[in-house]
């Protein structure tokens, strides 16, 4: 389906969907009352009029872009919106990079939209035409740019957009593609250096036919002014990967793995040269120098605020041709993790999630610390340590939390992925403590999980997408009055 900004909430007006709903005053509807808090908080949500999203009293929101409106560039906006990063631009602008996680199959809901693949098939469009999609004009994309192609010689609908905004006039300035040709852009993470790095959650290769083999991270800066091409970083390896974080100190970038198995490794990625992916690394994964387990799956091998020390696993084949990385990495020593997704680097020590991790398999929480000599020869004698920060035991507290990000204050918010017909999907704060509040919900159709939540510099701002057609929100309020 393809969501225009002209039939998106028809109820309200066009000024209204990109000027901020007000928020309603009255209480808490308890027939949606599908959430608990450990802490207060921001208080109760309070029902958005326009049934898009709840938010605590003094919050809005505002729709910066959604899925199928015309970008700058003449091109549609793809949907299935997911992981994003934010970098400052100067001023009062941001620059946002956001993931589309669309499949080889997906080929309708990508930058080129529908018009163009029937173009393609039957040399016209159909009736269907749409601005700037003439074969000749501006939203053409070069195919030389794109990593594969499909049978019709079009790139592959994956990849990521840019939006620019300002978050002083509330309003987007432009967005254009940036990165085409790939599959299953979930999550990543932003660089030190100004760039993103996008995920391949797949391992489709020529078997299910597409050009070439899937699974990798690609680089994208963030300052891009158009599509730039799609180089995959090989050395960091091919599994299904969902997020990336990078430890500014050491450089190492470090990853998550979403196998569906609950089988996934937690990786480090050693460059040869700091701040230079492309020019190579070591991989190694993740093992507890205790062994043991860390999904508590059958037993609680460790509850919320136990530390362990790890050890790194060199890992070889890394361009894994048959998808085995996880199994050859584990067989060698390193740790399971259920679905590792959304990662994220604070003040030195970082956090990830495990989506269906845990005795009651509702998610769990990590936290790493690196060694003061991490990746160098002193980090034996003084290991890195990770904690089991929380482990979700009530559904209404917290389930499947997905991406995640630091705030600029410390505190951790966190995306739900549980496609549910009881229970919404929420946005999650975490206290430093591990206590779990509530800021928002997703009351737009179909549940869609939430994603690629990331603040903008100076901690006015929240974003995240609904995954689903593809709507990115800009959040403002009150943050300094949270209580505990």
């Amino acid at each position: 389906m393809s969501l225009s900004r002209r039939n998106f909430l028809a109820t309200a007006a066009a000024g209204a969907a990109f000027g901020g709903y007000a928020r309603l005053a009255h209480a808490q509807d308890p027939a949606t009352e599908t959430y608990r808090n450990e802490v207060h908080g921001y208080g109760p949500l309070k029902p958005d009029p326009f049934g898009l999203f709840d938010l605590p009293e003094g919050f809005s929101y505002r729709v910066v872009s959604q899925a199928g409106e015309t970008m700058s560039d003449g091109l549609l906006t793809p949907h299935k919106a997911d992981g994003m990063g934010c970098f400052a631009a100067g001023g009062s602008r941001v620059i946002l990079v956001r993931n589309h996680e669309l499949k080889h199959t997906d080929r309708n809901y990508g930058p080129l939209g529908v018009a163009r693949q029937l173009e393609t098939e039957a040399g016209d469009a159909k009736g269907l035409r749409l601005p700037g999609l003439g074969r000749s004009g501006p939203a053409r994309l070069d195919p030389a740019l794109a990593y594969d192609l499909d049978p019709d010689g079009l790139p592959l609908p994956g990849g990521c957009t840019i939006l620019h905004y300002d978050t002083a006039a509330k309003r987007l300035v432009g967005q254009h593609q940036v990165l085409t040709g790939t599959a299953v852009n979930c999550a990543g993470g932003v660089t030190p250096w100004g760039s993103w790095l996008t995920c391949e959650e797949t391992l489709i290769s020529p078997r299910q036919g597409v050009g070439k083999a899937h699974g990798y991270v690609f680089e994208v800066p963030s300052r891009a002014r158009g599509v730039v091409r799609a180089e995959p970083l090989k050395a960091m390896g091919r599994f299904q990967h969902e997020a990336a974080a990078v430890d500014p100190v050491s450089g190492a970038v470090y990853m998550t793995e979403d196998n569906w198995d609950n089988q996934g490794l937690f990786y480090r990625f050693l460059p040869n040269v700091k701040g230079e992916l492309a020019r190579g690394g070591r991989l190694q994964a993740l093992a507890f120098r205790d062994g043991g387990e860390s999904r508590n799956y059958d037993a609680q091998a460790w509850k919320p605020g136990d530390w362990r020390e790890v050890a790194w696993i060199d890992l070889d084949d890394v361009e894994s041709p048959e998808g085995d990385l996880h199994l050859r990495g584990h067989a060698k020593g390193a740790a399971w993790f259920a679905r590792g997704e959304g990662i994220h680097f604070g003040n030195g020590e970082l956090y990830f999630t495990c989506t269906s991790g845990g005795a009651a398999k509702g998610g769990q929480v990590m936290r790493y610390v690196p060694s003061r000599f991490e990746g160098q020869p002193g980090e034996a004698s003084e290991p890195g340590r990770i904690e089991l920060f929380v482990e979700a035991h009530d559904q209404q507290v917290l389930n499947y939390g997905d991406n995640l990000t630091v705030t600029p204050w410390g505190h951790l918010v966190i995306c739900e992925d549980r496609y549910s017909k009881d229970l919404k999907n929420h946005l999650r704060g975490v206290t430093p403590e591990g206590k779990v509040y509530t800021l928002g919900r997703n009351m737009f159709r179909d549940n869609a999980e939430l994603a690629g939540v990331c603040f903008s510099p100076d901690g006015s701002t929240m974003f995240v997408n609904i995954y689903w057609p593809g709507i990115t929100l800009a959040i403002t309020g009150p943050w300094s009055e949270f209580r505990a």
